[in-house]
């Protein structure tokens, strides 16, 4: 009998590229005033173009807009409405828009399945190197997220990024703040633990996280977190067939949003969908999709968001 691993059939939609971090490692992000955005229009002919395609869950992942911005209500008021078109068009919506507030986040639960954000590192000393211009990678105001996604139920997904400057020790000190906030209140479905690889776009020329570590890495998370909580990696960025394989014996359960680009990394897409399979198969494994909100987080959604949910 093959033991199973899952992931989501997923397509990314990108309200826009600006942002007003500069994370020296980031791929994704444009100055501000460099494009227009994406329009209700634009995403709307996409999402027409994916009805035959098995897709399941649309990713709305977006830079970000300070807070204190006369842009931010237009900003926030176009994720509101495109997640609103990704319901009525059939799809389940998941948004990554960066840092919200208590307000933002109990109105964007109103139309997502779930929500994520990545804790990335607890420790504040990556203030001062890679976040030193990203203001919002302060990490008391992402762990607040992770506490008010807590408070108003909304199922949640956050993670690990490897390699940025972190040590062993600040890990498990992320992994144990997770831990801590789960505790509260139940409502963490998965982590990411992301290697950071190097792409053409960003200014940090080197990553400083070895692979060979990651099933360790990973057989160490299993321990900290809680069984509930699933382990995500994700393949395109494990340029090892056998390590992939081997972070999943020591533990990991999920291999995320497959998309046909990753936007946080361009430079490094996904395997065939065939060929990953035949990868997996060859170990035992089989590849099964999955919701983005998992089972046991059906009954936090509203009615009308449950009414809209594939029946398996």
């Amino acid at each position: 009998m093959p033991r199973t691993v899952t992931y989501s059939p997923s397509y990314t939609l990108v309200p826009t590229y600006e942002c007003f971090n500069r994370c020296t490692y980031c791929n994704f992000r444009v100055d501000v005033g460099q494009e227009a955005g994406l329009s209700l229009t634009q995403a709307q002919e996409i999402l027409n173009s994916l009805q035959s395609q098995n897709v399941l869950e649309i990713l709305v992942l977006s830079g970000e807009v300070h807070p204190h911005s006369p842009q931010r209500n237009a900003w926030f008021q176009r994720i509101y409405d495109l997640c609103e078109l990704i319901l009525a068009m059939g799809f389940l919506p998941h948004t990554n828009a960066g840092p919200l507030s208590y307000s933002e986040m109990a109105q964007l639960k109103q139309v997502n399945v779930s929500m994520g954000l990545m804790l990335e590192q607890i420790t504040p000393k990556l203030l001062t190197t890679v976040h030193r211009h990203a203001p919002s990678k302060v990490p008391e105001v992402r762990l607040q997220q992770l506490e008010w996604a807590g408070q108003l139920k909304i199922p949640f997904t956050t993670g690990l990024l490897l390699g940025i400057g972190e040590t062993q020790s600040d890990w498990w000190d992320t992994l144990e703040a997770i831990t801590d906030t789960h505790s509260r209140w139940g409502h963490i479905q998965e982590v990411i633990l992301q290697p950071h690889c190097v792409g053409s776009q960003q200014s940090l020329t080197e990553s400083e996280f070895n692979l060979n570590q990651f099933p360790d890495l990973v057989a160490k998370a299993r321990e900290i977190l809680p069984e509930s909580i699933a382990i995500q990696i994700p393949p395109n960025l494990i340029s090892s067939p056998d390590i992939l394989l081997l972070c999943l014996e020591a533990g990991a359960t999920d291999l995320g949003g497959i998309n046909p680009k990753d936007e946080v990394n361009p430079d490094y897409p996904h395997l065939p969908h065939q060929t990953l399979i035949k990868l997996l198969e060859s170990a035992g494994w089989q590849l099964v999709p999955r919701l983005p909100v998992y089972p046991q987080y059906h009954d936090w959604l509203s009615i009308s968001l449950s009414k809209i949910l594939p029946i398996s």
